[in-house]
C-alpha cells in the first residue's frame, strides 16, 4: 500500500498544522441539546460529517476505515462534558494527563496498519477505548495494553457496556507488547517513546505492521515499520506528529541515558 499525504495532521496533544479548511462557529451543527431531532440521530450526521469534511477530504480512502469511523460513538469515549465537541477535528483530554486522538490522527494510523477481517492487534494504550473500538470492527481480535489502571478499568467497562466483545484489556507497560498473546499482524502506538521498543517487533508477524511516533516531544516523527516474510524490517517516515510521551520501561531507558 502506498503512503498517501495525509494533510492537516492535528495529533494528540497539539496542533502541527492547520486543517484544510476552519468553518466559523455560525455553520458549527448544532449540539443534540439544541436539535429537534433525537440525540442518537444527530451524532450520526455528525460522525457523517466529520467522516467526509476531516477524514476522507484529506487523504484517507480504505472504506473499511471509514465507514468504520462512521459508525464508532466517539462522543461515548469522551467525558460528559466534551461530548458536544466529539466530532469536531481535535484530541480531547480524558484525565490522567492523557488524550483520546484526534479523528483524522486515528484513521490515519489504522490505515497504515493496513488491518484484514483476519488480522489479530495490538493497541498499545488503550486510553478511553477509542482505537480499540475502530480496530475491532476490522479486524478478528484486538489486545490493549494501558499503562494506567483507572483508564484501563474505565476503557474495559465501557467497551462491554457498549458490547465490543472482541477486546482484551490489560494494564502493564506497552514497551513489553502482550508477549503471551503474540506474534500480532497490527500493532498501534498512542504514546511516543524515544526509540522503537525491541519487543513490539519482535511481537510482530512476519508481514505485520507496526505504526508508532517516536522522538521527543517537540521532534516526533511517525514511523511504519514493517516486518517482511524473511523476518527482515523495514522503516518509513510518514508525518511529523505530537503525541504523549510513552511512560514506564521506555520512560526509564531513556532517563538512564542522559
Amino acid at each position: 500500500m502506498g503512503t498517501r499525504l495525509i494533510r492537516g495532521i492535528r495529533t494528540v496533544d497539539t496542533l502541527n498544522t492547520e486543517p484544510q479548511s476552519q468553518k466559523s462557529p455560525e455553520s458549527s451543527p448544532p449540539s443534540p441539546e439544541q436539535s429537534e431531532e433525537g440525540p442518537r440521530d444527530l451524532y450520526a450526521q455528525l460522525r457523517r460529517r466529520m467522516v467526509d469534511e476531516q477524514i476522507a477530504a484529506r487523504g484517507v480512502d480504505n472504506q473499511r476505515v471509514l465507514d468504520t469511523l462512521r459508525h464508532v460513538p466517539r462522543h461515548k469515549f469522551v467525558p460528559d462534558h466534551f461530548q458536544h465537541l466529539a466530532y469536531h477535528d481535535s484530541p480531547l483530554t480524558i484525565g490522567h494527563s492523557q488524550t483520546i486522538s484526534q479523528p483524522l490522527i486515528v484513521a490515519m494510523m489504522t490505515q497504515l496498519a493496513n488491518p484484514t477481517v483476519e488480522s489479530k492487534a495490538l493497541d498499545v494504550g488503550t486510553g478511553s477505548g477509542y482505537q480499540a473500538a475502530v480496530l475491532s470492527k476490522i479486524v478478528k481480535r484486538v489486545y490493549s495494553v494501558e499503562i494506567l489502571e483507572p483508564l484501563a478499568v474505565k476503557a474495559r467497562e465501557r467497551l462491554r457496556s457498549l458490547e465490543y466483545n472482541n477486546i482484551e484489556i490489560r494494564c502493564g507497560d506497552g514497551c513489553h507488547g502482550w508477549p503471551k498473546e503474540q506474534p500480532f499482524d497490527v500493532i498501534i502506538v498512542a504514546a511516543a517513546p524515544d526509540h522503537v521498543p525491541e519487543p513490539l517487533i519482535d511481537q510482530l508477524a512476519p508481514g505485520g505492521i507496526l505504526v508508532i511516533p517516536v522522538g521527543p516531544q517537540h521532534g516526533q516523527s511517525l514511523l511504519v515499520i514493517e516486518k517482511q516474510i524473511d523476518g527482515s524490517v523495514r522503516r518509513r517516515n510518514v508525518a511529523p506528529v505530537t503525541f504523549v510521551p510513552m511512560t514506564g520501561k521506555a520512560l526509564k531507558e531513556t532517563k538512564n541515558r542522559d
